[in-house]
């Protein structure tokens, strides 16, 4: 059996389990998400392996790196990333990494970013599946109107993350 090595990371804004699948991250992901079985599924079935509590150099350096980016030393990551989905899921989480940061999106313009405009729905349940938080930014999308909308870290550390990012554009 393979291994993804898992690590607990506490954040500013809330607890995250990163993950590293030889030599990638496939999560960084809310520990205590509603869709917390499903995600570690995915991840399981998808990569034909269990979690093992193990440090490892690709987690060292996220933790590294999100440290940096709470500090606001960092506006992007350079961690190699292994999404674990399908084609369309890994097209809309694309979509979201060419967010800039500072910058948000509704659904709907995410839609048209990836060529889809009628996908609106299939993009929010793609959203909702990332399992690769911050790095893979979907606290960046809103509604159409502004409103903050649903997020797996909960509004709070998406109100949080936001402004972190909102804060350094001044």
């Amino acid at each position: 059996m393979n291994e993804i090595n898992i690590q607990y990371f506490k954040t500013p804004v809330g607890e995250v389990i990163l993950g590293a699948f030889e030599g990638k991250l496939c999560m960084a992901d809310w520990r205590y998400r509603k869709m917390r079985n499903r995600i570690d599924s995915r991840l399981q079935q998808g990569l034909k392996a269990e979690f093992i509590e193990e440090d490892t150099p690709v987690l060292q350096q996220t933790r590294h790196q999100l440290d940096e980016y709470f500090n606001r030393a960092r506006k992007t990551f350079d961690i190699p990333l292994l999404m674990v989905g399908t084609d369309f899921q890994k097209q809309v989480w694309q979509g979201l990494i060419d967010i800039p940061y500072g910058m948000t999106c509704s659904y709907l313009e995410l839609s048209k970013n990836i060529g889809n405009e009628k996908a609106v729905r299939a993009v929010a349940s793609a959203n909702g599946a990332n399992a690769i938080s911050i790095m893979i930014p979907c606290h960046r999308i809103i509604g159409s109107d502004g409103s903050l909308v649903g997020y797996a870290g909960g509004l709070a550390a998406k109100k949080k993350l936001l402004f972190l990012e909102q804060s350094l554009l001044l």
